[in-house]
């Protein structure tokens, strides 16, 4: 039964622990199987700008971003960082909490058990198994609580970061900012620029105008 219980435990937060796994993770590109802005990695810079061509006269000129460099280094990327950490350390506290009086419960009915009749020790069972029931159920609320609130903030972040690569890509007269891990492709004729620290500047200017 505690192989059980432990097994329950890891299940239920397997997801709130990945969520905040470091600041290596820290505010990503999002994906279909990873909405979240903490879960991926920074990804392969296709812009090493030392090495980048000199562009001819003319040339397209497309900005670059790394995203998860403006998670990292942006005051809103930052922002969001600590509030889902304060998330999952409250929900994480309460788990523990309960797992603690489940175990505890469990211990006392084991030492109580030679001194109960039969049918006692089948309403102790149920009852312990209705705890280990509600404590699965609290985990799983608390997953899906911990995920609501990583939704939020990520749809939020990236309409932020939209809003400032638009009015960037305006002020500087580049013809489209993409996302360094999309980029698979360059043709002649097209300046790749680097706009990360830009956009990073861009995006904590537009949300100090805010306050």
């Amino acid at each position: 039964m505690l192989k059980f219980i432990s097994s329950t435990v890891c299940a239920g937060l397997v997801l709130c622990v990945a969520l905040v796994a470091g600041a290596a993770d820290e505010l990503p590109a999002s994906s279909p199987q990873q909405p979240s802005f903490l879960k991926t990695d920074p990804g392969l810079s296709l812009l090493p700008s030392a090495q980048l061509p000199l562009a001819q006269a003319g040339a397209t000129r497309i900005g670059v971003v790394d995203l998860a460099r403006v998670s990292a280094e942006s005051v809103l990327g930052k922002t969001v960082q600590a509030q889902v950490k304060a998330q999952q350390a409250k929900l994480q506290k309460q788990v523990d909490t309960r797992k603690k009086q489940l175990d505890t419960f469990r211990t006392n009915t084991e030492r109580q058990l030679p001194s109960l009749s039969p049918q006692q020790r089948e309403a102790k069972q149920r009852e312990f198994q209705k705890k280990v029931e509600e404590f699965q159920k609290f985990g799983i609320k608390a997953e899906k609580e911990l995920i609501e609130q990583q939704q939020k903030l990520t749809q939020g972040v990236f309409e932020a970061v939209g809003t400032a690569a638009e009015q960037l890509g305006k002020d500087i007269g580049v013809a489209a900012i993409v996302i360094n891990r999309e980029l698979l492709f360059a043709g002649q004729g097209t300046e790749l620029v680097d706009l990360t620290s830009d956009l990073v500047q861009q995006l904590d200017a537009q949300q100090g105008a805010k306050k």
